[in-house]
C-alpha cells in the first residue's frame, strides 16, 4: 500500500477518490490549495468549499492540511492567462493550473513530504505500457478529462493516482450518496475559479490596458472599431459588433495593430496547426494515425503528426484553433501528447 495525498477540492469527485483509495488499505492524507484570494463563486477556493473538504475528510478518518499557493497561482496562472489575452490568445487557464499548480507545486511538496503518489478525482485514467505509465480517455466518456492533462509528462504521471477512471459520474454520485458524503449532490463547479460567473470581461478590463483598433474583412475593408483585442477569440461569432448581412466570424486578431479580422466561415478553416510548448510521450511516426482533441469537449478528429515541426495536420479541413489553446493528440484511448497552439498557424 503507499502513502497518498489526496487533491480535495470539496468537490464529490475528489473526496470519491479520497473514499476509495481509503477503502483500498492505501495511508490517505487530504490536503486542499488555497489559490485565489480574491473574488469567485466557483472553484476550491471559497471558504465554503474548504470546509466541505475538511468535513469528508473527517467523516474518512483521514488527516485534512489547507496549502497556500496563492502566489504561485498568481504568477503561474493568473497573470499568465491576462498576458496572453493582451496578446490576442485564448489560454486554458484550468491546464496551467494542473500543470504547475497540482502537478507542479504540490507534486512537488508531495514528494518533499514523503508521500509515494499524488492523487486526484479527475475523470481519466492511467495505464501500464511498457514505457510506463501513460494516461487514458475515462471510462465515462462525457465527462473525460483526459484533455486538460495531456501536457503531462511521464515523470508526472509515474506519481499519480486517478481512482476515478473506471467510474461514470453516475457511479461516483452513488458511492458518495452511500457513504453519506455531504458532497454527494453537489453541484459541479465549471467556470474559472478565480473569475466570478460572467464577469470575465471585467476581471481583464480591470487588468489589460484598453487599446482601441479596427476591424476589418479579409480583404482589408474596414468594416467597424473595438476598443480591445482581448474582448475576441478566433472563431467568436457573437458579439463581434459588426453587421454585414450574414455571418461572419473572426479569423484573426493581431495584437501588434490591434486588428480584429473578421471573414465567412470557410475563411476560417484550416488543415493544420503548429503546436509550441509539445509534450510527447511516445513519439508518433509522421504518418501515424491519431486523432486530436482541440477544446475540452470537442469532437476527436483524424490527424497525422510530424514532430520535427510541430505541426498537426487534419485529415479534413477544422476551424481554426486559436492560439493559446491545447491540443491533444490520442493513439486510440492514450494520449500521446499535445501542444499548444502557436500563433503562427
Amino acid at each position: 500500500m503507499a502513502r497518498v495525498l489526496v487533491a480535495m477540492s470539496g468537490g464529490v469527485d475528489s473526496s470519491v477518490a479520497a473514499a476509495l483509495l481509503r477503502a483500498q488499505g492505501h495511508d490517505v492524507t487530504g490536503v486542499t490549495l488555497k489559490l485565489w484570494g480574491g473574488a469567485q463563486d466557483s472553484g476550491c477556493c471559497a471558504v465554503s468549499d474548504v470546509e466541505d473538504a475538511r468535513r469528508v475528510a473527517a467523516q474518512l478518518d483521514i488527516p485534512h492540511y489547507v496549502f497556500n499557493f496563492s502566489d504561485d497561482f498568481t504568477r503561474n496562472v493568473v497573470e499568465p492567462y491576462v498576458d496572453a489575452h493582451a496578446r490576442g490568445a485564448t489560454p486554458n487557464p484550468c491546464v496551467a493550473c494542473n500543470r504547475t499548480m497540482k502537478w507542479g507545486r504540490l507534486l512537488e511538496r508531495t514528494r518533499q513530504l514523503g508521500f509515494d503518489r499524488l492523487a486526484t478525482g479527475h475523470h481519466a485514467r492511467l495505464v501500464t505500457t511498457p514505457h510506463g505509465a501513460r494516461l487514458a480517455r475515462s471510462a465515462d466518456a462525457a465527462k473525460d478529462q483526459s484533455y486538460v492533462l495531456a501536457l503531462l509528462d511521464a515523470s508526472q504521471l509515474a506519481d499519480t493516482m486517478l481512482p476515478l477512471g473506471d467510474l461514470t459520474k453516475t457511479e461516483v454520485r452513488a458511492h458518495a450518496a452511500q457513504l453519506d458524503l455531504r458532497t454527494a449532490t453537489k453541484p459541479e463547479s465549471m467556470d474559472v475559479c478565480f473569475i466570478t460567473k460572467g464577469g470575465r470581461q471585467t476581471f481583464l478590463d480591470t487588468r489589460v490596458p484598453r487599446a482601441p483598433g479596427r476591424i476589418v474583412t479579409a480583404g482589408g475593408v474596414d468594416v467597424g472599431a473595438h476598443d480591445g483585442i482581448d474582448r475576441f477569440t478566433i472563431g467568436q461569432r457573437r458579439g463581434v459588433g459588426v453587421a454585414l448581412g450574414e455571418r461572419r466570424y473572426v479569423i484573426d486578431v493581431d495584437a501588434a495593430t490591434s486588428t480584429v479580422t473578421v471573414g465567412e466561415r470557410r475563411e476560417l478553416m484550416r488543415d493544420r496547426v503548429q503546436l509550441d510548448d509539445v509534450v510527447l510521450l511516445d513519439k508518433p511516426t509522421n504518418e501515424q494515425p491519431l486523432t486530436a482533441q482541440l477544446s475540452a469537449h470537442g469532437v476527436p478528429v483524424a490527424c497525422t503528426f510530424r514532430a520535427h515541426d510541430r505541426v498537426v495536420h487534419f485529415r479534413a479541413p477544422q476551424p481554426r484553433v486559436a492560439p493559446g489553446q491545447v491540443v491533444a493528440l490520442y493513439d486510440g484511448d492514450v494520449v500521446v501528447g499535445g501542444g499548444i497552439a502557436s500563433p503562427t498557424g
